[in-house]
């Protein structure tokens, strides 16, 4: 069953990060999380039932509440398609990660896997050179290397 979280608008990642955070201590059967970029103030909760939904939330700032109702798969499934992306990512380039632990962490490009649509990172502000391997869609380029040598 799918529910519409209610919540704060822009709030909609960190809102995110404590229901996945809750999910896990509480091992509550949520299958999954849905923040569309489209819609401001929702998310969706994949969930065993009602209950286990709000459970996933109970206590969470931003989050305003679960309406009523389950939600139909098909009254989202436009808002869930792929899409096959240009990937603008180049060995060595700069990135900002902007999901997961590691968010707003710069790091440096080692390896891009394009079929596999990841990324190697390293952390450059970590004491010891560690490569992270992440999605395309979890980095963003903030500089090039090219554009250094110009300078």
């Amino acid at each position: 069953m799918i529910f519409a979280l209610r919540t704060t608008a822009n709030r909609e990642d960190q809102v995110m990060d404590f229901v996945i955070e809750n999910s896990k201590k509480k091992n509550l059967e949520i299958f999954s999380l849905i923040r569309p970029h489209d819609l401001r103030g929702y998310i969706f909760i994949e969930a065993i039932s009602k209950e286990e939904a709000e459970q996933a939330f109970r206590g969470v700032p931003y989050a305003r509440g679960i309406l009523p109702k389950p939600i139909d798969y098909k009254e989202i499934e436009h808002m869930l398609e792929q899409i096959k992306v240009q990937v603008n990512i180049k060995n060595k380039d700069i990135v900002e990660v902007i999901s997961g632990p590691f968010k707003r962490e710069k790091a440096k490009v080692i390896k891009i896997d394009k079929t596999k649509e990841e990324v190697v990172v390293e952390l450059l502000e970590a004491a010891v050179p560690i490569p992270l391997t992440l999605k395309l869609d979890s980095v963003k380029v903030i500089r090039r290397e090219e554009e250094e040598k110009d300078e």
